[in-house]
């Protein structure tokens, strides 16, 4: 190793070091095991390049001025989202802001042996970070575009990790690898792929973003065949939504991020996003108003009988709201 590599190895630590440290203070990674995948994969490795100044401007690694190469590691280590893959003018596909990455990762609470399946690779960030946690052929995450996975795959080897990386509609899942104990989404839904819960094994639990927030589902078997409910968790979120499944109202793609401050509005704006085609905005706001403006966590998701259905409070009623279906 040369004085430069030495160099630039010892920046990058102390920045993962830093955005670790942050992170912390934030209230995530308690989890040791978490915290130490963080510790140790190196973020800079998954994002040669990102866009900033609203996708104007790249930084990248190889950037022959000193100063924009230090620019880009600092923020690599950023506790934000970085846009990776812009085409058109639109964004699709990002790193998403750490923190949020690793609430989501405590959340989907994994155990020593379990299988995950990753729907939407993005960079490989957090397939490496599963892979970290869980081993190489535990880890199978999947993405509609063949740029995005071929660079993921690139970027996972580059950093020492192989999990499987596949190239394909993230809505039908991938059988071959199944059953899993765990399905994370890093992309947004319009509704919940029934043949996720066909590639689950009783018990299981899907993390995913939906509307604004975050649904945390338990997938379990019932009379009539398997079925996943679960409520949103208090966490905001925006992401790109999720490509190949059925389009609810456009609306600008996000890079997996979370707010900065979380008003009343961005809770009104959750339930019209979630009660979106079955009530008008005034009668979401009605309602949300007469349910003293009810947080995430009153809100969930039921998926049963070939139906999907978000409702407030109770999956039975008096306030449901039927889901399209994939």
């Amino acid at each position: 190793m040369n004085a430069h590599t030495d160099r630039f190895a010892v920046a990058a630590a102390e920045e993962r070091w830093a955005m670790v440290r942050s992170i912390v203070a934030g209230g995530a990674l308690g989890d040791p095991d978490w915290r130490a995948a963080f510790e140790e994969v190196p973020r800079h490795l998954f994002v040669p390049y990102y866009f900033v100044a609203g996708g104007y401007d790249r930084l990248w690694c190889e950037d022959p001025d000193p100063v924009r190469r230090a620019r880009w590691l600092r923020g690599a280590y950023e506790d934000g989202p970085l846009a990776t893959r812009i085409k058109d003018g639109e964004l699709i596909s990002s790193s998403s802001q750490p923190s949020l990455m690793a609430r989501m990762l405590e959340e989907l609470d994994v155990q020593d042996g379990q299988r995950v399946l990753e729907i939407g690779a993005g960079s490989g960030y957090n397939a490496a970070l599963l892979a970290h946690r869980l081993g190489d052929d535990a880890v199978t995450t999947v993405d509609l575009d063949p740029e995005i996975t071929e660079s993921a795959r690139r970027h996972l080897a580059a950093a020492g990790y192989h999990p499987a990386v596949i190239t394909g509609d993230g809505t039908r899942g991938w059988p071959r690898r199944g059953p899993y104990d765990r399905i994370i989404a890093t992309c947004t839904l319009p509704c919940v792929p029934q043949p996720w819960l066909e590639q689950c094994v009783p018990g299981a639990r899907i993390l995913a973003p939906f509307a604004t927030g975050l649904i945390a589902l338990r997938v379990r078997d019932g009379a009539h065949g398997r079925y996943a409910e679960g409520r949103f968790l208090h966490t905001a979120a925006y992401f790109v939504p999720l490509r190949g499944a059925p389009a609810r109202t456009a609306r600008r793609p996000h890079t997996g991020t979370v707010p900065r401050h979380v008003s009343e509005n961005d809770l009104f704006r959750f339930m019209l996003a979630l009660t979106e085609g079955s009530l008008d905005p005034r009668e979401a706001l009605s309602l949300w108003r007469r349910e003293q403006r009810p947080e995430r966590e009153r809100f969930g998701i039921t998926v049963r009988d070939g139906r999907q259905w978000a409702w407030l409070d109770d999956p039975e009623g008096p306030y449901v709201w039927p889901l399209p279906t994939v």
